[in-house]
């Protein structure tokens, strides 16, 4: 009889069992889950840039990769110094950012230190140079649209570098001023918000910042007081509860259009719902589908604001009815067209309450 230790079976799940990356305590960037992608799964994919490791190389995002390489040496010049520096800095910290991905990374030493630098220095350039109102004069980004794009894709959940990284090399450039990477940083990602609340007085040091979603996410909040309400939440809201727009209205409640502080600020006030205003155009779902999918991956976070809102839109709007109602009220901004294309994006997204994540 054989000896147990040359069994085939044993041999080979003992060279599985070895060759498992353990996951690090400092993991924060994942990628979708089938039962979020498998809804929508474009909603989850880069259209026109690669950030980070997951999506690098593909076909179709190849193209801004030389403009990546336009956007260093434009730093270069900029700053008078060769690249040599740049990437010693890389070097250092790329054992400390392989451990934020969640899945295991193909590329090597060499080409994982150059695709941190290259993505890293164009994002700090973008976000710098839009903040002295120089970037658009690049004739590749005054195509129609693009600066939404470009948004679209920097705010993807699996398309993220670190955010140390960033601050690093802004670091590098620019006085470390964590208020002024803030601002400078939620100034370019303005355009593609669906309403107001930017908090730029985060309530998290820059290294608590998990990457350039986590910081759009944790500046994008209700107003202080809002958020003081919301912190004194004992126990999940139950939305079934809740009826919709036209039922309400049959009921006698009135609905108005708030000019709060933050999209999220939603009062009810003598018989009244006041509601900030929600914009809707072509990269809504996917801006509240990555955030959503940011809030789920992190379920001991005290703050689920996002998530939260989109549940009581949805219980809000149950016909194209209700979408009209808001919309006639000022309080939907439909920039797709009719009301049941709304309605569907919102069925979409949410579907039912998203439960356990306090």
């Amino acid at each position: 009889m054989a000896d147990e230790k040359d069994d085939p079976v044993a041999i080979r799940i003992d060279k599985k069992l070895k060759a498992i990356s353990p996951i690090s305590s400092n993991c924060c960037i994942f990628k979708v889950p089938n039962y979020l992608r498998k809804v929508n799964e474009k909603a989850y994919e880069p259209e026109v840039v690669a950030i980070g490791p997951y999506h690098h190389g593909k076909h179709h995002l190849k193209p801004m990769e030389e403009h990546k390489f336009r956007f260093l040496r434009m730093l270069l010049n900029e700053m008078k110094q060769d690249v040599t520096n740049y990437v010693m800095v890389m070097r250092g910290l790329e054992d400390r950012a392989r451990k934020c991905y969640a899945e295991q990374i193909g590329l090597d030493t060499n080409d994982f230190v150059e695709m941190m630098l290259n993505d890293a220095s164009f994002i700090i350039q973008l976000i710098r140079k839009f903040a002295m109102t120089t970037v658009m004069d690049d004739p590749f980004f005054k195509i129609g649209g693009f600066h939404n794009l470009l948004c679209r894709d920097l705010l993807l959940v699996e398309n993220q570098l670190p955010l140390f990284i960033l601050w690093k090399l802004f670091g590098m450039i620019e006085i470390p001023n964590p208020d002024i990477f803030r601002y400078i940083t939620m100034n370019f990602f303005a355009i593609i918000l669906p309403g107001k609340g930017c908090n730029r007085d985060s309530l998290k040091s820059i290294m608590e910042i998990k990457h350039l979603l986590g910081l759009v996410n944790d500046c994008w909040q209700p107003s202080e007081s809002e958020m003081v309400a919301y912190r004194k939440k004992t126990k999940p809201i139950e939305w079934s509860f809740m009826h919709c727009a036209t039922e309400l209205q049959e009921d006698g409640i009135r609905f108005e259009k708030a000019d709060g502080s933050s999209i999220f600020d939603i009062k009810f006030e003598n018989g009244t719902m006041k509601i900030p205003k929600l914009k809707i155009d072509d990269h809504t779902e996917c801006f509240f589908r990555n955030v959503i999918a940011f809030e789920q991956f992190f379920p001991g976070r005290s703050l689920n604001h996002v998530t939260d809102y989109m549940n009581f839109m949805d219980c809000l709007i149950n016909s194209s009815k209700d979408v009209e109602l808001l919309r006639r009220r000022g309080t939907i901004k439909n920039w797709l067209g009719n009301d049941e294309v709304v309605l569907e994006l919102l069925v979409k997204l949410v579907g039912k309450p998203v439960v356990g994540l306090d």
